[in-house]
C-alpha cells in the first residue's frame, strides 16, 4: 500500500539533495544528515539499498560518498518509491483475504486505483524535475549554477 513513511521521505529528499548539490564530487552522508536533518541510521541504511537498487553509486574513500547512478532525467521518484516500499515491512491490508465483501470488492479495488494513478504520476516525476522545482523554489544549492546536459 502507498503510504509516505519517514524512510521514503528521507529516501527521496537524500537523492533529491544528491542531484541539487552534487558536482563532480560525490556528496558525503554526513553532508545530507546536515542539510536535510535526516537521522543518520535511516540514511545510511536507505542509500545502500538505492545503491544495490542502482540508483545511486557509492565511492569509496575519505573523499568518497554518493552520486547518482543515472543522469537525474532518467532517475524516476517511483523507482525510489519501490525501493524503499521493499525495505519497508508490516501487514499490508490490502493483501489479506480476511474482512468484509463491501471492504474486498468495493474498497480496496478503489484504493488499488488510487495506488496505480500514484505511482503512474511518480513514475513520470524525475529527479531532474524535482530540481527544477526546487530551484524555482528558490532552495540554495549547486543546482543553480549547472544544468544536465547530457545526451
Amino acid at each position: 500500500m502507498l503510504r509516505l513513511s519517514k524512510k521514503l521521505l528521507f529516501a527521496i529528499e537524500a537523492v533529491l539533495d544528491i542531484a541539487y548539490n552534487g558536482g563532480t564530487a560525490p556528496v558525503q552522508s554526513g553532508e545530507i544528515t546536515k542539510r536535510q536533518g535526516i537521522p543518520r541510521r535511516y540514511l545510511e541504511q536507505v542509500l545502500q539499498h538505492l545503491v544495490r537498487a542502482g540508483v545511486l553509486i557509492g565511492v569509496r574513500g575519505p573523499r568518497g560518498g554518493y552520486r547518482l547512478a543515472r543522469e537525474r532525467r532518467r532517475i524516476t521518484v517511483g523507482e525510489i518509491v519501490r525501493v524503499v516500499r521493499s525495505l519497508e515491512q508490516g501487514d499490508d491490508p490490502m493483501e489479506e483475504e480476511a474482512g468484509a465483501e463491501l471492504g474486498r470488492r468495493v474498497v480496496r479495488p478503489l484504493w488499488l486505483e488510487l495506488e496505480d494513478a500514484a505511482m503512474k504520476h511518480l513514475d513520470a516525476t524525475t529527479v531532474e524535475e524535482l530540481c527544477t522545482r526546487a530551484h524555482k523554489a528558490g532552495v540554495a544549492g549547486e543546482y543553480a549554477a549547472r544544468y544536465d546536459y547530457t545526451i
